[in-house]
């Protein structure tokens, strides 16, 4: 027996004061709500409802059944009502999770947009390089830059990044600019990422990879400070697109090595599922696409 609905079949036939009333409202057989009424009753061992040939009444046990029901049934109701409504109408809590430097950059704009834009939502932007699990981080989604490993996750590609080799004027005047990758042999270079990682520089020709293998003279786990030491006039360093973008519009750096990149990184959103999405992470995701240029190829 379903208890919400041997409830509603009891209130129907309370408030319509018949079986035949009550199953022609809920769709059923009056058979079928004679069937529900008595397994509730049979469940909570007492008769809800007295019935004659000509009439139905409820008992003292119906009449307060009857308060109670009407109350869990109202709240199922107002339960269901504020799920669907938040499939059609941004609200709640929204977390959003992005790396750091982008994160900053790019994504905090648009979340700012977001909240404006809807009121009943609250926005939590949470800015880490580790890769996280949505679903166990409580993330209603995240922006990734990279390509995807094989997940249960659902993907909307928003972007291209590509990854540049970049030095300062000024060093490049003193040195020499490099032509070909295996030029940088005779460079200073300036390692960015995970300290742990291979100083491996990876290039294409002819749609061939080549790898370089420079000692670096610094290295660092900080896009900041690859960036600050190579306009300082350090050396050459291998950082993504948007992380030396000021610093290349202001000329204090330049690309070098361009027609040897590798193919740009796409840039996803992604969320734990498609079915039944809601619509706060639908309008967000619409935002990104609206109002957002990360092609950064």
């Amino acid at each position: 027996m379903d208890r919400i609905d041997a409830m509603q079949a009891f209130l129907a036939v309370a408030d319509l004061e018949g079986f035949a009333p009550a199953a022609r409202k809920l769709g059923l057989s009056p058979s079928g709500v004679t069937r529900l009424i008595a397994a509730l009753e049979e469940r909570l061992g007492a008769r809800l409802l007295q019935r004659t040939t000509r009439s139905v009444a409820l008992t003292d046990a119906g009449q307060r059944y009857l308060a109670r029901a009407r109350r869990i049934l109202a709240d199922v109701e107002e339960a269901e009502a504020s799920i669907q409504d938040e499939r059609t109408r941004p609200s709640g809590r929204l977390v959003v999770s992005a790396p750091i430097g982008f994160g900053r950059l790019h994504v905090s704009p648009v979340m700012s947009e977001y909240l404006k834009r809807y009121a009943e939502v609250s926005g939590e932007l949470r800015l880490t390089d580790r890769m996280i699990n949505l679903i166990e981080d409580g993330v209603d989604l995240a922006v990734r830059i990279g390509h995807l490993a094989d997940s249960s996750l659902v993907a909307r590609h928003v972007g291209e990044m590509r990854r540049i080799v970049v030095a300062s004027p000024g060093y490049l005047k003193a040195h020499g600019e490099p032509k070909t990758p295996e030029a940088i042999a005779s460079h200073q270079t300036i390692q960015f990422g995970a300290t742990t990682a291979s100083p491996d520089l990876r290039f294409q020709r002819d749609g061939k990879e080549i790898r370089i293998a420079p000692v670096p003279r610094l290295m660092t786990n900080s896009a900041d400070a690859a960036i600050q030491y190579a306009v300082q006039g350090g050396g050459l360093t291998r950082v993504l697109a948007y992380q030396a973008a000021d610093a290349i519009k202001r000329g204090r750096l330049k690309v070098v090595l361009a027609k040897f990149e590798q193919p740009p990184l796409p840039i996803h959103v992604v969320y734990p599922t498609s079915r039944l999405l809601s619509a706060k992470v639908r309008a967000f995701i619409d935002l990104v696409v609206e109002a957002t240029d990360w092609h950064f190829g």
